[in-house]
């Protein structure tokens, strides 16, 4: 099993946004997010994407294209992580319940920035309720808070060791302290933002996973990415 992290573009802040490919024993390939839309480009981006830094390019780099993914799980379709899901037309979509309900129900707004990517008739949609087991070493750990029905992704690699990918449950370092940390302008639920953060360290230390935060600068220059993989 390989784990490859992608810079799919950098933030306002210079911050990464990332994407994940998990890729099984068996061949399986396990997308997750698709980055901010490649539609979306100009001064007015609020998401700079470079030119090899979309998601289609950095498969490119490992010898994909997008009908070679088999499933893609959604942590949540904010515009930053649901940009490209039209381009996975082969593709299984794995998103929580709750968040899907919320998602197509039009009541938060940013969700319909990236609604004419993901919400589209022929995308197939798998939805789950919870924690999830995936697929053998790959689990899906609700952690809501940030929106509803966000998912984080744990990766157990038995020779390098577990990755968590918290997504936007942990953007940095500076919200990895339950009680003390900030909000950010986008968590929407600040109770389960904090139940979240609890759930996901205390994950991170039974596992002795590799926490990886959502958007941190500082800890993607540390980290080992794409074309170099995390690996079995």
């Amino acid at each position: 099993m390989r784990l490859h992290l992608f810079n799919l573009g950098t933030t306002p802040v210079g911050a990464p946004v990332p994407g994940y490919l998990v890729q099984t024993a068996d061949g399986t390939n396990v997308l997750v997010d698709t980055g901010f839309s490649r539609a979306a480009t100009g001064p007015k981006a609020m998401i700079k994407v470079g030119p090899d830094e979309g998601v289609e390019a950095r498969l490119a780099v490992l010898g994909l294209r997008p009908r070679d993914i088999h499933l893609v799980v959604c942590t949540h379709l904010d515009p930053d992580h649901a940009g490209n899901h039209d381009l996975f037309t082969d593709a299984e979509f794995v998103v929580q319940r709750s968040h899907y309900r919320l998602a197509t129900s039009g009541e938060l707004g940013r969700l319909e920035i990236a609604r004419a990517s993901w919400d589209q008739p022929h995308l197939k949609y798998r939805l789950v309720e919870g924690d999830t087991e995936l697929l053998p070493g790959v689990q899906l750990v609700e952690s809501s808070g940030h929106v509803q029905g966000h998912q984080s992704v744990l990766v157990r690699l038995p020779r390098t060791g577990a990755v968590l990918l918290a997504a936007d449950a942990v953007p940095a370092a500076e919200y990895l302290d339950p009680e003390r940390r900030a909000m950010t302008p986008f968590d929407v639920d600040e109770a389960a933002v904090r139940a979240s953060t609890r759930r996901l360290v205390e994950l991170a230390e039974a596992t002795g996973a590799l926490l990886v935060h959502g958007h941190d600068a500082q800890q993607w220059r540390t980290l080992r990415t794409a074309p170099t993989a995390y690996y079995d």
